[in-house]
């Protein structure tokens, strides 16, 4: 397959516009973390420098989920048209796309090191090791939407440590953040793996919904959803930076989780798709535009 079209089926397979659910909180957690006497132009390169390097875990994230399940993905009648069960992909090119997206990871971590700061490049490889452990979480715990979670959270915290490692102790508004996120991913992975309740249960696999059946699991995103709520409340009386703009967000924010239950409830998972995807994509960027403008003022 020529590479152009292999590049084109596994942005496709891992769904690159899904960056858009931990993104938008590694562009907050730079600018809450910056130092105000930094010169723009600094802020700007490392900025650019963290988006980099989000894509580049993200991409090796999926990779290694994508060949971890792919036996299983292939028994699977919702995931087997994927592109390493479906044949369309090889496990060789797979293996190599996610080597070579950990380092072009490293090789973005180390040029911190161009603004005096080691610790990115230090933490590169547990970094990965830490984001790539999810996928191999379902086949020994049900808390592997919190696994998931962990996952995402660690973006928020990355970007602080990347763009002022001093941040994490001066700033605990990206604590909370880095919480809600934790928590909101974990709730909306507990009702994405609805769909796969009875397959996990018959194949051994874990999950909440296997474990608890639909409708425990349902209360369980949303326990998880309100302490996400919890967290961005305490974001907010944490710093005083973030003000009205970012309250009203935060209230936005509140509605849209409580609309992505409703439809679940109403529409079961013939609802997924806008209760996943489209409110949860809605929900971060517009939580992460109204802090940064409150921060920006």
């Amino acid at each position: 397959m020529p590479l152009a079209a292999t590049i084109r089926l596994i942005a496709a397979d891992i769904k690159i516009a899904h960056s858009v659910f931990a993104l938008p909180f590694a562009v907050l957690a730079v600018f809450l973390a910056r130092d105000p006497a930094e010169p723009p132009r600094t802020l700007a390169l490392k900025l650019a420098l963290v988006v980099a390097c989000m894509v580049a875990a993200r991409t090796w994230a999926m990779l290694v989920n994508r060949i971890a399940d792919r036996r299983i993905d292939a028994l699977n009648e919702r995931t087997r048209a994927r592109a390493l069960p479906s044949g369309r992909l090889s496990p060789r090119a797979a293996l190599a796309a996610a080597a070579l997206s950990a380092l072009a990871f490293i090789a973005l971590a180390s040029l911190f090191l161009l603004f005096a700061n080691p610790w990115p490049v230090a933490l590169a490889v547990p970094v990965l090791a830490w984001i790539a452990f999810y996928s191999f979480t379902k086949r020994f715990t049900a808390a592997c939407h919190l696994f998931l979670g962990g996952a995402l959270a660690a973006s928020p915290v990355a970007a602080a440590i990347a763009v002022n490692p001093a941040s994490l102790a001066e700033t605990p508004a990206l604590w909370w953040i880095a919480g809600m996120v934790l928590a909101w991913v974990a709730g909306f992975d507990v009702i994405y793996a609805l769909q796969d309740e009875a397959f996990d249960r018959a194949r051994g696999l874990h999950s909440i919904p296997a474990a608890l059946g639909p409708r425990r699991a349902a209360w369980a995103a949303r326990t998880l959803h309100a302490v996400a709520l919890a967290c961005l409340v305490a974001a907010g009386m944490a710093d005083p930076r973030l003000g009205a703009i970012y309250a009203a967000a935060v209230a936005l924010v509140a509605a849209l989780l409580v609309t992505e239950h409703v439809v679940l409830v109403r529409r079961g998972l013939a609802g997924l798709d806008l209760a996943f995807f489209t409110l949860n994509g809605v929900i971060s960027i517009i939580l992460a535009a109204a802090a940064v403008t409150d921060l920006l003022l």
